[in-house]
C-alpha cells in the first residue's frame, strides 16, 4: 500500500528533477560517498549546511512527494561514539523530516562539541532543550525521550509520526518505505504491548532510587497505579502518532501514569506499552509484533554484524537494533540504502 498523490505540483517535478540529477553526481562519485571513516570531533565538522552537506553527501530536497507531504519526527539518544551518531543521522536524513539529539549530561565534552557542530548544520536538527544525567535502567531513559518529543512537538505540527532510536540503531528500510509503512498503519501505533511476567513485577511494586549514580531497589512499596490501570509491557521502542504524542504531553490520565513511574525499574519497558492500551489514546490497541533475533550477544543484547544483513534486510521492521563492533555491517547497510533510496525515484 502506498500514498498515492492526486497531482504533481510544479515543486514536486522540481524535486524529481534535481534528486535525477543528483543521482547522477553521486553515481559518479560513489567513491567519495562512502568515505566516511574520518569524521573530525570538534567544530571543523561544517562551517554550513552547503558544506556539510556536499561533504556527506545528505539530500537537500525530498526524494519523492509521498515524503515531502508524509514528514517524520526522531529522537536520538546519545552518549558517546560520534561516528556511530554521525551515520545514524546520515541514514535518516531527510530534509522534511525533523530531528531531537539528546546528549547525556555526562558525556564528554569533545562528544557534546562535535554533535553541536553537526547539528548547527541544519534547521531541522537540533539538541534536546533539556538534557539529562541518563542512568542505566532508571526514569532518565524515558525523560531523555519525553524531552525531546515535547521539543519536536513544538518544532512543527507537520509531522506525522515519532520514532524514537538510540546511538547504536541503524535502519534497515529507506524513508520512502518507512513512509508507506507507516501510511499504511492508517493512524494506528506501532510497538509491543504485553501482559508484564509475574518476575518483573517487583520492578515497579517497590521504589527504586539513584544512589551514586546507580539506580538501587528500596524496599518501601510503591502505590498502585492511577486509576487502577493495568500495567503491560514490553515497548522501548516506539512509532507512534502525533496524536499519542499530544496524549502523552496532555491527557491528564497518562499524565498521573507518567508521575507514577517515575520510581520504577527500567520504566520505558511499560509505560508506552501501558499507554498503547489506554482507551481514547489516539492509534492505541495495535496487537503485539512478532520480535526476533539474531548475531551474537554483548551483556545479553544482540550485536549484528556483516553476516547478519541478509537475514535482516528479508524482516518486515524499520529498524536494527544493535550495532556496535562491526563497521563494516553499518557501511554495506549503508551503500544498500542509498543506492537503493536513489534507485527508488527512476
Amino acid at each position: 500500500m502506498s500514498i498515492a498523490c492526486v497531482s504533481w505540483p510544479k515543486h514536486c517535478l522540481f524535486f524529481l528533477l534535481v534528486s535525477l540529477v543528483m543521482c547522477l553526481l553521486l553515481e559518479l562519485c560513489e567513491a567519495v560517498i562512502w568515505d566516511a571513516d574520518h569524521i573530525p570531533q570538534d567544530d571543523s565538522v561544517c562551517s554550513d549546511y552547503q558544506r556539510f552537506s556536499s561533504t556527506r553527501k545528505l539530500l537537500e530536497y525530498p526524494l519523492s512527494c509521498e515524503e515531502e507531504y508524509f514528514p517524520l519526527a526522531f529522537s536520538l539518544v546519545v552518549h558517546h561514539k560520534v561516528e556511530n551518531f554521525e551515520r545514524l543521522l546520515r541514514g535518516i536524513y531527510a530534509p522534511q523530516n525533523f530531528y531531537c539529539v539528546h546528549v547525556d549530561i555526562k558525556a564528554k565534552a569533545s562528544f557534546l562539541a562535535s554533535i553541536i557542530a553537526i547539528t548547527s548544520c541544519f534547521e531541522n536538527v537540533f539538541l534536546a532543550s533539556h538534557p539529562v544525567s541518563v542512568v542505566y535502567a532508571s526514569w532518565s531513559h524515558v525523560q531523555a525521550d519525553i524531552n525531546c518529543i515535547s521539543d519536536l512537538y513544538r518544532a512543527s505540527s507537520h509531522w506525522k509520526y515519532f520514532i524514537n532510536l538510540c546511538g547504536q540503531d541503524f535502519p534497515i528500510k529507506t524513508n520512502l518505505e518507512m513512509v508507506r509503512s507507516l501510511w499504511a498503519l492508517a493512524g494506528d501505533n506501532s510497538m509491543e504491548s504485553e501482559a508484564r511476567p509475574r518476575g518483573k513485577k517487583s520492578r515497579w511494586k517497590k521504589v527504586h532510587q539513584v544512589v551514586d549514580g546507580k539506580l538501587q531497589r528500596t524496599e518501601q512499596n510503591k502505590a498502585p497505579p492511577p486509576f487502577g490501570i493495568p500495567i503491560l509491557s514490553v515497548g522501548a521502542y516506539i512509532v507512534v502518532n502525533r496524536g499519542f504524542v499530544r496524549a502523552a504531553l496532555e491527557d491528564s490520565k497518562v499524565l498521573a501514569l507518567i508521575r507514577w513511574d517515575n520510581e520504577t525499574w527500567s520504566p520505558d519497558e511499560f509505560l508506552w506499552a501501558t499507554i498503547q492500551r489506554l482507551p481514547g489514546v489516539p492509534g492505541s490497541m495495535r496487537p503485539k509484533l512478532d520480535m526476533t533475533d539474531m548475531g551474537i550477544y554483548v551483556k545479553v543484547m544482540c550485536v549484528y554484524g556483516a553476516g547478519d544483513l541478509q537475514w535482516m534486510l528479508q524482516q518486515h521492521h524499520l529498524f536494527a537494533n544493535k550495532f556496535d563492533t562491526d563497521p563494516i555491517a553499518i557501511r554495506r547497510l549503508e551503500e544498500h540504502l542509498k543506492h537503493k533510496a536513489l534507485a527508488e525515484i527512476y
